[in-house]
């Protein structure tokens, strides 16, 4: 795992594009916006021990560090899979107790991609499978190519979705949709997935990842406080009754008042000039 606790975070974004994770390739195809792939192609990038440390050292620090990206892109790479899960020919070699442990690590990880206050978008370039599907949802939304394939199979294997499934698929696709595709493990393609509002978009694969570069760009454009705040207000808020939310809205709200952005987008609004924001 990564030292970035002990180095503290000063220069932790450059550090980080310049490590090399055995699982993982990290870049910025464009400035502050950082690209997560999923590099076990071999294997459908189906994620084994390895890549969970792996993508807990990149996301854990941007819960705290959140000035250097604005936005995150998540994908696989080849066109093959996005994820398919588990590593199960790992987990063949596991004892309850290791396969315990693991999960319980996995868990962790992507409840970090879930709160993660940088908006979080997949790019399935293919397969979303058990843990894969579920790694996509904890995103805040996602593109897909047209040849992506979706399914929670983990009943027909005698477990269960673990990996935030079981509540992140119901809360996008309605309870009853969503108890018909995990009881009967039934896949699902992409363009019921985008009906379905499981994906954002479809796009052919060639043009997924510009498409998908297209949108973080323009998050990435926009007051990183401002967006940090929306993500947050919207996340929280649909787990409280209306009013509450409202009034958690507010509170979020207000922090934007006192902000260097706010004075600097409202000027740039009336010069008729683009605003330049530094996150304050």
């Amino acid at each position: 795992m990564s030292d970035w606790m002990g180095n503290g975070l000063q220069g932790w974004g450059e550090r980080l594009l310049a490590q090399r994770f055995e699982t993982l390739l990290i870049d910025e195809p464009s400035p502050q916006v950082l690209r997560v792939t999923i590099n076990r192609e071999e294997a459908s990038n189906a994620f084994n021990t390895q890549c969970g440390h792996d993508l807990f050292d990149v996301f854990h620090p941007l819960e705290i560090e959140r000035n250097r990206f604005r936005c995150v892109i998540l994908t696989g790479t080849g066109r093959k899979a996005f994820c398919a899960g588990g590593d199960l020919k790992e987990r063949k070699l596991l004892s309850e107790h290791e396969w315990v442990l693991q999960h319980e690590f996995f868990e962790r990880t992507f409840r970090h991609v879930l709160n993660c206050p940088i908006p979080v978008i997949a790019a399935v370039n293919g397969a979303a499978y058990g843990g894969g599907l579920e790694l996509m949802l904890q995103c805040d939304f996602a593109y897909a190519s047209r040849e992506a394939r979706f399914a929670l199979t983990e009943v027909s294997l005698g477990i269960m979705p673990g990996g935030g499934g079981t509540q992140t698929l119901p809360r996008i696709v309605g309870e009853r949709r969503a108890k018909e595709l995990i009881l009967a493990a039934k896949p699902f393609t992409a363009e019921q997935a985008l009906a379905w509002g499981v994906v954002n978009e479809l796009c052919e694969p060639d043009e997924l990842m510009p498409r998908t570069l297209q949108i973080a760009q323009r998050i990435a454009g926009n007051a990183p406080l401002s967006v940090r705040q929306a993500k947050h207000s919207i996340h929280h808020g649909l787990q409280m009754d209306l009013n509450s939310a409202m009034h958690f809205e507010i509170e979020a709200y207000q922090r934007m008042v006192k902000s260097e952005d706010r004075v600097e987008g409202v000027l740039a609004f009336n010069e008729k000039r683009k605003p330049v924001f530094k996150g304050r």
